[in-house]
């Protein structure tokens, strides 16, 4: 009688780095310093600061592959739609990825997540600038 081979189970990213707690702790990292930055903290409603984490939050999980909560609460992601009413130039842009950057290095997530997450939340800021400045800095 042969033994049954187990195929190995699917984990996601959201699983390997320690799902819902991991991303709890980056949003609550990165707001904690947005909410005193300068460019940044003006840029959200000073009255849902946790809604926008809430937001980020269930994004971040369900891009990664945790809880479709996002969706089911707010429709698709639409980033791109969600963020033109706000200007976002390379100023704005560089801020966020340094309150990100930070937020990330807290986690001290193994060097290959690191790059993994790193890589998607850059290329996001990327994405998300709407305003290029005409002498392109």
């Amino acid at each position: 009688m042969s033994e049954a081979r187990r195929l190995p189970s699917a984990r996601t990213f959201y699983d390997e780095v320690g799902g819902s707690a991991t991303f709890e702790r980056l949003v609550a990292r990165f707001y904690a310093t947005v909410r005193t930055d300068p460019v940044l903290a003006p840029m959200y409603p000073q009255d849902d600061w946790e809604g926008a984490e809430d937001r980020l939050r269930g994004f971040l999980e369900q891009y990664w592959g945790g809880p479709t909560t996002y969706s089911q609460e707010r429709g698709h992601p639409r980033l791109r739609m969600r963020h033109a009413p706000f200007a976002i130039g390379p100023v704005e842009r560089d801020a966020w990825l340094a309150h990100m950057r930070a937020a990330v290095d807290s986690l001290e997530l193994p060097e290959d997540q690191d790059a993994t997450l790193w890589s998607y939340l850059w290329n996001a800021a990327q994405s998300m600038q709407n305003r290029f400045p005409a002498d392109g800095a």
